[in-house]
């Protein structure tokens, strides 16, 4: 069946959830990526990313750090968020792994530096969202973060993008320091999570 054809006899809604629905079959390997080039890949990743976006901050720093809050302290809470965050992740290394692509010892390394790389990703959005006071500034540079991950590939000679995970963790140290040192001298610690929902009820 013709995707374009599909896509064109579709209303906006449909066609959000269909473009949806096909970047999850691309993230997860149930679809040939080459299938879908230039602005068709383009408008995939974009409206893919934000859905995927709003869903994991919905919940990771939306839900689950504020239902933690109310019995633990935000460093805990975050600690937790961010801990579920990575064990959130570790679906490709398995995937992999099932589709015999890696072996058990490569699954395993593979699934470990995701854990620790989206643990710290997860901990330095929920920071952000403890700066702004709301979701928006995390829900942005998640959504940077995704589409350049998507977006850009270095291909090697064996085809594959065989040091993106390490360049991806170098970056997300990096920038998660940066939010570290913010989030310590805007003095963010000392206020309450999110701010911008407390006011608006008041």
């Amino acid at each position: 069946m013709d995707v374009i054809k599909i896509f064109k006899s579709s209303n906006v809604y449909e066609t959000l959830i269909l473009l949806g629905l096909m970047f999850i079959l691309i993230l997860y390997g149930f679809a040939d990526l080459t299938t879908y080039l230039g602005l068709l890949f383009m408008l995939i990743c974009i409206i893919g990313n934000i859905i995927n976006v709003a869903m994991e901050e919905g919940i990771f720093r939306g839900l689950f750090v504020k239902l933690a809050e109310t019995k633990y302290s935000f460093i805990r809470s975050i600690i937790l968020s961010s801990i579920l965050f990575g064990l959130w992740h570790i679906a490709a290394p398995i995937r992999n792994l099932l589709d015999g692509e890696i072996s058990a010892k490569g699954a395993f390394f593979y699934a470990l530096m995701l854990l620790i790389t989206t643990g710290i990703t997860g901990f330095k959005f929920s920071l952000l969202t403890k700066i702004t006071g709301s979701l928006w500034m995390p829900m942005a540079d998640h959504f940077v973060n995704n589409t350049v991950i998507n977006i850009l590939h270095i291909i090697t000679s064996h085809g594959a993008d065989e040091f993106q995970v390490i360049r991806i963790s170098i970056a997300q140290t990096l920038s998660f320091l940066i939010v570290l040192f913010i989030y310590w001298k805007s003095g963010a610690h000392k206020k309450n999570t999110f701010r911008i929902s407390a006011q608006v009820s008041d």
